[in-house]
């Protein structure tokens, strides 16, 4: 069935939920276990707790506004919806460039390092440029072919590379120490805080899956169980790569900062297990990509849809294929450049609280249509008024105040720069309109 935008509901809630997997549980799992368990030790499990309760939370805002905005765009949507153009330019950028772009690209760089372990050639320049020049085109070359084949490719990476993951548990389970998941006492606040801050960006991503709302079939019922039911494996995975992780390895845990799953897998498979450990990370940033690759476009998509975006062409859908072919061609190249020029580490901190400002912007977004819209009787609604909401609300800025006066200043610059750009393309329309109608 095509929508009213062109494009055609083909996804249904294995699909959506395996593209919400596969994005969120990315290439940081395969490290972050032992950060957390330098702090924390066997408390760890305290901060993934912590980390799941608040990203449910916000991902509650997500489900109600996204149940009753369904077209494509996903947060860009939502909140353009509520709070109209400015706030829509806005989201669309911080979300593209501010967070997605620069993420795919670091996250293409160390795949590209990642096969250079099995393949030592794409480590000099020429052979590793081409190698990410193929992998961007053939994810461009899929998701063009229809949203479909996209969806197909997310499925089976989302498949390989949790069954990795899947398989270290279970054979790992049988090797866990029980006296190394015993706590030494009940971490400090202040710890839990600074390590929970850090372990939330494992949890983010799912904005960008919704990007292809306006693809999915039943949007109302499909976009809310598709965010529980992905959140609910993300969380059991986390949590049992960190026991399992925990209770081998036990106070060696920070040891292995560097890949502490492959320690784990090597001493429960063997030198076999720290190669299917790295060719599962290789997976799951090949995941992560081909879903971004998927959803990015579609925010380019509607934002050029309603001019929001001063280039008309990304609202192209193709004629045959039924994609927003323009988008995602765009939006592959510009990783493909960005990619080979650059890893943008730097940049890790300021993706993030990017993608903490989209939060703040949908989760005031269901206390706008609350206030203003009529209310939806086949809409998702969370229950307990506005408490959620405003749960959701206070805890991004609590995230956002433990970001450094340097980070705080450059994303002010970065929205302040986009005010501007904002500004001037306004007058630029009003200039056209004036001359059209004199």
């Amino acid at each position: 069935m095509n929508t009213t935008e062109g494009l055609k509901r083909e996804i249904g809630l294995w699909g959506l939920t395996s593209n919400i997997v596969n994005v969120v549980i990315g290439s940081g799992i395969f490290v972050l276990p032992a950060i957390v368990s330098e702090r924390l030790g066997a408390a760890g499990i305290l901060a993934y707790l912590f980390c799941g309760f608040l990203i449910i939370v916000i991902m509650l805002c997500f489900a109600e506004v996204g149940s009753k905005v369904t077209v494509t765009g996903g947060a860009y949507a939502y909140i353009e919806a509520a709070f109209g153009k400015y706030f829509g330019f806005l989201t669309t950028n911080i979300f593209v460039f501010g967070s997605s772009l620069m993420a795919a690209s670091a996250v293409a760089n160390a795949l590209a390092n990642t096969v250079s372990y099995f393949i030592p050639l794409f480590s000099n320049p020429l052979p590793r440029a081409a190698f990410l020049i193929t992998i961007f085109s053939l994810l461009a070359l899929v998701n063009v072919i229809g949203v479909k084949k996209g969806i197909t490719v997310v499925k089976v990476t989302t498949i390989a590379k949790l069954t990795p993951l899947l398989l270290l548990v279970v054979l790992g389970s049988t090797k866990v120490v029980t006296a190394n998941l015993l706590w030494q006492g009940i971490p400090d606040v202040s710890d839990l805080g600074k390590i929970s801050l850090i372990l939330f960006f494992a949890f983010q991503g799912a904005e960008g899956s919704l990007s292809i709302s306006g693809e999915v079939k039943a949007p109302g019922k499909t976009v809310p169980r598709s965010i529980f039911l992905s959140f609910a494996i993300i969380l059991l995975f986390y949590i049992a790569i960190q026991l399992v992780a925990q209770g081998i390895l036990g106070d060696s845990f920070p040891n292995f900062k560097d890949a502490p799953l492959a320690e784990v897998a090597k001493r429960v498979m063997g030198p076999f297990g720290v190669t299917l450990m790295i060719a599962g990370a290789a997976i799951s940033m090949i995941g992560y990509l081909s879903s971004d690759s998927m959803n990015m476009p579609r925010v380019l998509f509607r934002s050029a849809k309603d001019r929001v975006i001063p280039v008309k062409q990304l609202a192209n859908v193709h004629h045959k294929f039924a994609t927003p072919y323009v988008s995602i061609i765009f939006y592959a190249s510009l990783c493909c450049f960005f990619s080979i020029i650059g890893e943008f580490r730097q940049l890790a901190i300021f993706a993030s609280s990017s993608a903490l400002l989209i939060y703040l912007g949908v989760a005031l977004a269901v206390i706008k249509f609350r206030l203003v819209k009529n209310a939806d009787s086949s809409a998702f609604r969370i229950p307990g008024g506005y408490t959620i909401p405003i749960i959701s609300i206070i805890t991004i800025l609590w995230f956002l105040s433990n970001l450094t006066a340097k980070e705080i200043t450059g994303l002010g610059i970065f929205v302040g720069l986009l005010s501007i750009l904002f500004l001037i393309l306004s007058l630029l329309n009003i200039n056209d309109r004036s001359e059209k109608n004199g």
